[in-house]
């Protein structure tokens, strides 16, 4: 039986939403951060309930804040991990004020709604549920609110595995990205992150010859790392065919009818699997995920080049994101942008992590998919990419096992993907609730 059935899922719904909003209106915009406001708030609301935290800083103000209740011991711990930070938010663009937290039409409207305060919340609310109804867990529960995921970890929980790893380490740790509904014609996907792109983050340098402004300059730098940008921008990389995703495919058919099932299964065929992507999915949403999961990508991001109007550069850089498959490295990667972009390029890698996979025969997988199929029997577990990096990065050195497991149910036209990062970010109320309940039972599972 579900423990959340012997639960008062009203009352803890609702202070689990006011934990969200609250977290909503501590502006932690990164940069700078200031995260550590965050940590305050709820280093405050786990001491009301006896729960002790701690609150550790790279540099102050850039809080991360660690609390654990204790198990017997008998397995090793469970890590509940969430990142406090958020992006920007360009308020002019919104139609609710980013750090107000107000809720219309059914919906919480803020930035970190969904990336990712609202686990933070579900996470904090688990931990004073376990506590107080004293749950005979087997398992520490270890709770990590950090700082930094949205600029690369440093401050969070780089910081906290290099420098605080005792305190971190455990047997599986649940965070972002998955356990979010997806429609896809009809059918409810629940993806569940079993597996992370790599980074590499390249510098593409282009030589010239610097000259007068106002004189022909057919060796121009700019120019050079201008047309690098385009062939990139242009550019499809090769098709790679992983398990976890033959396996997500696969479940996506099995749940269509026959003649898109055909279709769909074709995704993974060299030669037909870029033309299904480009004209026969019509949720561009679900094309783009689809093109990520099957090839390593390439974004230019910044371009550098000269200083004033009237002077041509020696030198010009291209800042380009890439993220590589499992089963892919960033040497694999830069050998197919060398072919992109042919010769007379230098290449630095400015950043490199490789690509995380945990394999779906653990049980910790199963158990996340029998309580998605009791609390949703006609919904479709699924593993899933994040084709994106997260904290797992780091968090997975400690030889956690690691599952993007934010659990938010969506109606069938709600785009969880469109919502990151976007103007308006919010996260149904409903369907929060229904997260947090999903959560507790998969927790409840996990540690008792």
């Amino acid at each position: 039986m579900a423990v959340i059935e012997k639960l008062d899922m009203k009352a803890i719904g609702e202070e689990a939403l006011e934990h969200l909003r609250t977290l909503i209106r501590i502006d932690t915009t990164n940069p700078p951060g200031g995260e550590v406001a965050a940590c305050e708030y709820i280093r405050k609301v786990l001491a009301a309930d006896g729960i002790e935290s701690e609150i550790l800083e790279k540099e102050p103000g850039r809080g991360n804040l660690v609390a654990r209740i204790t198990g017997d011991g008998s397995r090793k711990p469970l890590l509940l991990q969430g990142h406090t930070d958020v992006v920007l938010a360009e308020a002019d663009k919104w139609s609710h004020p980013p750090f107000a937290a107000e809720i219309a039409d059914g919906y919480l409207y803020g930035r970190g709604a969904i990336d990712m305060k609202n686990m933070v919340a579900m996470e904090i609310e688990t931990l004073l549920v376990a506590k107080r109804e004293g749950w005979p867990i087997k398992r520490d529960i270890i709770l990590a609110n950090v700082a930094d995921e949205e600029a690369g970890c440093e401050m969070g929980s780089k910081f906290l595995v290099e420098e605080h790893a005792d305190k971190v380490s455990a047997e599986y740790a649940l965070g972002e990205i998955g356990g979010f509904s997806l429609d896809v014609r009809g059918t409810r996907f629940w993806p569940i992150g079993i597996a992370e792109k790599g980074v590499a983050w390249i510098k593409i340098t282009a030589e010239g010859t610097p000259g007068h402004g106002a004189m022909p300059n057919p060796d121009n730098a700019v120019v050079k790392i201008a047309h690098a940008a385009e062939r990139i921008g242009a550019a499809t990389l090769p098709l790679h065919v992983t398990e976890v995703v033959k396996t997500f495919v696969e479940a996506m058919a099995e749940a269509q009818p026959k003649p898109v099932a055909k279709i769909l299964r074709q995704v993974t065929n060299p030669m037909l699997s870029n033309i299904i992507i480009n004209r026969l999915i019509p949720d561009k949403g679900v094309a783009k995920s689809l093109y990520a999961s099957l090839h390593n990508t390439a974004n230019p991001t910044v371009i550098k080049g000269g200083e004033k109007h009237n002077v041509v550069p020696g030198s010009a850089e291209l800042l380009v994101d890439g993220r590589t498959l499992p089963d892919q490295t960033t040497d694999d990667f830069i050998r197919e942008i060398k072919k992109v972009i042919g010769s007379g390029y230098e290449i630095e890698v400015i950043n490199s992590m490789p690509p995380i996979i945990t394999d779906t025969s653990d049980p910790a997988f199963s158990t996340m998919k029998n309580v998605i199929k009791q609390h949703d029997p006609q919904g479709v577990p699924i593993p899933y990419l994040v084709p994106g990096f997260t904290d797992t990065k780091y968090f997975s050195k400690t030889g956690a096992k690691c599952f993007g497991f934010s659990p938010v149910m969506f109606g069938p036209d709600e785009k969880f993907a469109e919502l990151f990062h976007g103007h308006n970010e919010r996260i149904p109320v409903d369907g929060f609730k229904k997260g947090l309940g999903i959560l507790l039972d998969v927790v409840h599972e996990l540690t008792c």
